[in-house]
Formats: C-alpha cells, structure tokens, sequence
C-alpha cells in the first residue's frame, strides 16, 4: 500500500500499518508539518490527507503530550513512530494497564474494538496516523478513581487531552 495507490474502498489495519510504513520512508511528504510548541501547549498535528476512505496525519509529541482514553470509533488504524517514542497504554480490568513503548522506526496497527491512550515518551517524538473510514467521531474515556469506565462521543476535529485525573504510570 502506497501514498499513490490508494484504493477507492475502507482499508484494512494491516493496509493502513503498510501505508504508515511507506509514508515513514518519505519524509518530504511529513517533514515540512513537524512542529513543536512550547509546554503546555496543545501538541502540534497535521492533516496530510483525506479522502472519503482513508485519512492520514502527522503528530509531534512531547513528554507531557497525552491523549487519555480513547478509542476510533468505527475506524481502524495504524501508526509509525519516525522520531523518538511514544507510550501506548491499554486499560486493563482489575489489573495494571499494559503499556506498550514505541520506539522510532516501530509501528502499531488496530481495529475500530481497539481502547487505548498515547502519550510522548522521548523529547520532540514524531508518528504518522492513518485511519479507514477516516474519523468523524472518537469515544473519549474517563475512568473514576473507583474502577467506573464511562464514554463520551467526541469529533476528531476536537483535541484528545485525559478527561481523568488518573496519573500516567
């Protein structure tokens, strides 16, 4: 799966990793949107491309960038880590949370089922998203300090930040 052959139809995870795969071998595509503001700042992100199967996203991180629990709603998608690393995290029932670090020139591939939450791990990280069917709404997560997991319907237009209090381990 390549930047040029995009089908005309939704993609599957193991497409969508091949696709992030091609795009991290082409940084003149990505590079130009790499970006870091300063802390406390929202993270910077960029819309690469999106069509009505498949859309496709630069996001630079930082250590305290973090996006709380979510899921793609309907969508399924892969990301690739071009620049330092980052932490995905899956919530756990009655148990620690697995979390998983992905390090530059590693990759993570996900179906629409898929709960987790990024954060930037390494100074000034760098991922590439893609998503089929592109995002029109994302589950956002809070989890209370008594176990209690609850929803909330959110646009990708808006900015993933944790809804909780709960630290990052």
């Amino acid at each position: 799966m390549t930047w040029e052959s995009l089908p005309d139809r939704y993609l599957n995870k193991r497409e969508l990793r091949d696709l992030v795969e091609d795009l991290a071998q082409r940084p003149e595509l990505w590079s130009p949107h790499v970006e870091f503001g300063d802390s406390g700042e929202a993270r910077h992100y960029a819309s690469l491309h999106r069509d009505s199967f498949v859309d496709i996203w630069v996001i630079c991180w930082r250590p305290d960038d973090d996006t709380g629990w979510h899921d793609h709603d309907v969508s399924s998608g892969a990301v690739r880590v071009v620049a330092g690393a980052v932490k995905e995290s899956n919530p756990r029932i009655g148990g620690a949370h697995l979390e998983t670090l992905v390090a530059e020139g590693q990759s993570l591939s996900f179906g629409p089922e898929h709960i987790h939450r990024i954060n930037g791990y390494a100074p000034e990280s760098v991922s590439i998203h893609a998503y089929s069917p592109p995002l029109w709404r994302l589950g956002q997560y809070s989890i209370s300090d008594d176990g209690v997991m609850r929803r909330a319907s959110v646009s990708y237009a808006d900015e993933l930040r944790p809804m909780d209090t709960e630290a990052l381990v």
